[in-house]
């Protein structure tokens, strides 16, 4: 198994993040370097999408776990290697003691497992991920935008 993560953290309530998680996975949301998304049955464990990576070609996955506002994950499968995306919001540390949401940590993760990860993974993965860091960081300013603050605003 080969696995890596990108956290981050927003001012923003975890209803107003989710979102942005959802709508970007159902395709009702996109923006610069986001990958296209087209669901192809409702918003639900094991319904299938369609994924259009930024200049690449598509490839289909399933939703697999998904618990609204906390957690989304979908998994592609290619050959004997399974590819496990998924968000995980969690409360912020920060202090709701003055009416202030305490924000949110958004943890995004790629889990390569199967009968090929150990072979494949170390160089498969990286290459997935590279752009976990600006892809989180565009997610999350987009969910500001929608809501109506900025970063500098925190």
């Amino acid at each position: 198994m080969w696995t890596t993560a990108e956290t981050a953290t927003t001012p923003l309530p975890r209803d107003r993040v989710w979102e942005a998680v959802r709508d970007l996975h159902t395709g009702a949301l996109t923006y610069s370097g986001a990958d296209g998304f087209e669901l192809h049955g409702p918003f639900a464990v094991g319904t299938e999408l369609t994924v259009t990576p930024e200049g690449q070609e598509s490839i289909r996955s399933t939703i697999a776990v998904l618990e609204p506002g906390r957690t989304y994950a979908d998994v592609t499968e290619f050959g004997d290697v399974r590819l496990t995306f998924r968000y995980d919001l969690e409360d912020g540390p920060g202090d709701d003691t003055a009416g202030e949401p305490a924000g949110t940590v958004v943890r995004y993760s790629l889990t390569i497992d199967g009968p090929g990860a150990d072979a494949v993974g170390p160089e498969l993965g990286p290459q997935i991920s590279a752009d976990f860091p600006e892809s989180l960081a565009a997610l999350l300013a987009e969910s500001e935008r929608r809501a109506g603050r900025s970063r500098l605003d925190a």
